[in-house]
């Protein structure tokens, strides 16, 4: 419990940390393109990669709050037992995706880009590092994920983790 309260903390902290980034990238975009007159070369690239990292790690924070998209009218209707039986099947559906799509595929991604020496235009990063947040945000996934299956998903359990 201790180990994911850390894992939520510091992912907080890193997603606030992004988006503080973000606004100041766009602020000073703003600024020099308006007031300037004299546009930056390099924010545009850097919002653009800072939208990737925010939109695709808050994916696995949503996952670790349980406040993704769920459809749960059906499940609803179920007893307490089944709705706890078909969780822990929906938790296993999604640690195999992440496993296979995120970590897997973006792995295999990341390998492809820095092989090929793809880097960005202005900033002259390698493309592999913008899309490590793949690979980082499955495991994340995966984590919790698994860790929820262990709970076992009764609501009472589950929730008591989360606050």
């Amino acid at each position: 419990m201790k180990l994911r309260k850390g894992i939520d903390k510091a992912l907080e902290f890193f997603l606030i940390l992004i988006v503080a980034v973000l606004v100041a990238d766009v602020l000073w975009q703003v600024v020099s393109r308006y007031i300037l007159k004299s546009p930056s070369s390099f924010t545009d690239e850097l919002a653009r990669f800072l939208l990737i990292w925010v939109g695709i790690l808050g994916s696995a924070y949503a996952t670790g709050k349980k406040l993704h998209l769920a459809i749960d009218v059906i499940v609803n209707k179920f007893n307490e037992k089944n709705r706890a039986l078909i969780n822990n099947l929906i938790n296993i559906a999604v640690s195999i995706f992440a496993l296979t799509v995120m970590v897997i595929g973006g792995t295999n991604l990341i390998y492809i880009l820095l092989k090929l020496g793809n880097t960005s235009a202005a900033l002259l990063v390698p493309i592999g590092y913008v899309y490590a947040v793949i690979p980082i945000s499955g495991l994340l996934i995966i984590y919790y994920s698994l860790f929820d299956l262990i709970i076992g998903m009764k609501s009472n359990n589950t929730k008591k983790y989360l606050d």
